[in-house]
This record gives C-alpha cells, sequence and structure tokens, in this order.
C-alpha cells in the first residue's frame, strides 16, 4: 500500500528481503513515526517478530520464511549446515505460537530446501520460496479483498478489531482489504475501530491505515462496540484471523469472542477475512489452539506520545498489581457467519463450514 511521507506517496510492503537482509517497517513506533527497521540474521529477525516490530498473521508468516531463507544463507559456510537449519527452523517455530502463518511459512520453506540435492542449490530455493510465500500472500489478500467487497453496500459502516489491514500482512490485508476494495469501487464505507488493549493496534494502526487511505473512520474503547451494534451504527463485523481450526473455530486477538457475541445478539453477520495458509487442518478445534501468554508489562504501561512530541510510556496500573495477558481468543464457529477467503466466501450453512472446496 502507499504511504504518505514528506508529502510524497510510496509504494510499502511490510516485510521484504533485500540481500541477505530482511527489511520491514517498525510498527513499534506507529503511528507517530514511520521507520524501517533491517535485520541482518535470523535471529535478529526472530528478536522482530518475538517483540511485535512485525506483527500479524500473515506478515509474521511472511517474516518466518524469510528468517529460515536467511538460516539457510548462513549456514552454506558451516561444517553441519542440516543440524543449523533444524536448529533454526525450531527457533523460528517458537517465536509465536499461536499464528499458523508462521509454521506453515516455516515448513514450506523447508520443504523447498529438502528438494534439492546441493547445497547450493537449496539455499537459493529457500530464498525463492520465501518471496513466493510473501507474493502468495499479497495476491491472496487482494482477492480476499474482490470478495468481501460483494457483501458491502453502497453505503456501509464496519466494526473491525485489532489490525487486519496491510500492516498485518505483505500488502492489502484481510479484513481491511474489502474496505479497500469497496473504496476503490465508489462506495462510502464508515470503519469502526475497536482500540484494541493492551497493544492498542486498532487505535494506532488500523487508523493510521485508513487515514493514509483516506476512509472515514472512528477509533472506539473496546467496551463502546456493543453500544454501537444495538444503536444500529454498523452493519457487518469484519475481523482476521491466526489460525482456524478444521471445525471453523477462529483465534484471533484477546476480545474477537466479546464482539462476536455482541454481533448475535444484535443480529448483524460476524465474518472472518483470512488466507487458506491461516487454515491448521491438523487442528480438530478450537481448544488444541495454543494461546500465546505476553508479558505482564503490555497491561501495566501504555505507550504514547508526549504533548511535546516523544514517545513515552505510563504505568495505569498500582505498584503490586499482577496482570494476565492472553494475547489472542478463541470464537467458536457457530458464532461466525461466513470465512471470505482468496478461494471465496464460505458460508455458515448451520451444519457447519464446507472447507473441502479450499483444498481444490
Amino acid at each position: 500500500m502507499k504511504v504518505k511521507l514528506d508529502g510524497i506517496e510510496k509504494h510499502f510492503r511490510t516485510v521484504w528481503m533485500k540481500g541477505s537482509t530482511v527489511c520491514m517497517i517498525d510498527q513499534r513506533l506507529l503511528p507517530h513515526r514511520f521507520k524501517l527497521l533491517k535485520c541482518r540474521n535470523y535471529l535478529d529477525t526472530i528478536e522482530a517478530i518475538k517483540n511485535m516490530t512485525v506483527r500479524g498473521a500473515g506478515a509474521i508468516g511472511a517474516t518466518a520464511g524469510y528468517a529460515m531463507a536467511q538460516a539457510a544463507l548462513e549456514s552454506a559456510n558451516l561444517r553441519k549446515p542440516l543440524k543449523y537449519l533444524f536448529m533454526a527452523a525450531d527457533k523460528i517455530k517458537a517465536s509465536r505460537p499461536t499464528a499458523q502463518n508462521l509454521f506453515y511459512a516455516v515448513d514450506r520453506v523447508c520443504n523447498a530446501i529438502n528438494n534439492e540435492e546441493t547445497l547450493e542449490s537449496a539455499v537459493k530455493a529457500a530464498v525463492l520460496e520465501a518471496n513466493a510465500i510473501a507474493n502468495d500472500d499479497a495476491e491472496a489478500c487482494r482477492k480476499i479483498g474482490e470478495f468481501g467487497n460483494t457483501l458491502l453496500g453502497v453505503k456501509d459502516s464496519v466494526l473491525t478489531h485489532c489490525n487486519a489491514g496491510w500492516l498485518a500482512f505483505v500488502d492489502n490485508g484481510s479484513a481491511l482489504s474489502p474496505v479497500y476494495a469497496a473504496k476503490a469501487a465508489g462506495k462510502q464505507i464508515i470503519v469502526y475501530s475497536d482500540e484494541t488493549r493492551p497493544r492498542l493496534q486498532g487505535a494506532n494502526l488500523t487508523s493510521w491505515e485508513l487515514l493514509n487511505e483516506g476512509i472515514e473512520h472512528y477509533v472506539i474503547p473496546d467496551n463502546a462496540a456493543g453500544a454501537f451494534m444495538r444503536d444500529g451504527r454498523i452493519g457487518l463485523v469484519i475481523v482476521g484471523a491466526d489460525r482456524i481450526a478444521n471445525n471453523g473455530d477462529t483465534a484471533n486477538k484477546i476480545g474477537t469472542y466479546e464482539k462476536a457475541i455482541c454481533a448475535r445478539a444484535a443480529g448483524i453477520p460476524f465474518y472472518v477475512a483470512a488466507p487458506t495458509s491461516t487454515f491448521d487442518v491438523n487442528c480438530r478445534s478450537g481448544r488444541d489452539i495454543p494461546i500465546e501468554y505476553r508479558s505482564e508489562d503490555e497491561v501495566h504501561w501504555i505507550y504514547g506520545m508526549t504533548e511535546k512530541g516523544k514517545r513515552g510510556r505510563v504505568k495505569v496500573t498500582p505498584e503490586g498489581s499482577k496482570a494476565l495477558n492472553p494475547a489472542f481468543d478463541v470464537t467458536p464457529a457457530e458464532y461466525i457467519s461466513g470465512f471470505i477467503t482468496e478461494k471465496g466466501i464460505i458460508l455458515n450453512e448451520n451444519k457447519g463450514f464446507d472447507f473441502e472446496k479450499l483444498w481444490k
């Protein structure tokens, strides 16, 4: 997508590889500062995944693929390259346990490596496959926008949670891709963006994206969404996903489950937008999805910009209080109206979802 820097529009992806260096937008600094970060080796790239310099299902997946490609490049001069690669794959997979795209990308690059007969060809294959994963992610999200646009009226209002725009993927996004496609088609869309505590991705990232795209939007407190639905201000809900189980249960940013319950009570459609790389066919239900718990500090402290224009943090809890910080929750399939994928929209037919068409 395009970013306005000093009045000039320039196209950026969230993450890309240049030589052996992985480059990415430092999302920790948005919306107040735009900066690129360069990761020189796969351990640096893993750290960027862990500390949420890069975040979001597709972007994490692409970054993990690039990290695996970096490890392949680094292994070329080692006495035991395979041991190094196995170790790297395990470390990358341990960086964020919930996001299915991460595991998908690492396995895909590893399979490309295994299919080669020489180390030299394996290294080349790793880099090519990592780039292919990123390109596939961007194209899948573009198609999600095309299909999702059909759900939006000429004038419509959408609630979204967390950030599932292009910053969460390589380009285009998942939950926001239909909104971008609708705008391109001349539709008038209003987006209500949950602030999404404790990391505030909706307040910081979704709003920044929509502002750049010139789309009318309002950042709302997380606990205001139900009231807006009841009052008829929201036409439908579209969220992203970090892992989708075989029965349709979906893990997404903490707070998504509450939005699904409110949407059901208000009679509002609740859609999940995600590429097929987010579906985990080996995961039977939401009970089998591992939920990442992050540091208490993300709850105790909030980052922002001071009146003097400096980035800082403030503590919002009393000294001595403990916090729990689950990064995700699981929305049962029965609360989901449909999935918007690059292969079309799969609707809930009351008997569950027919996912077979995704694998044809």
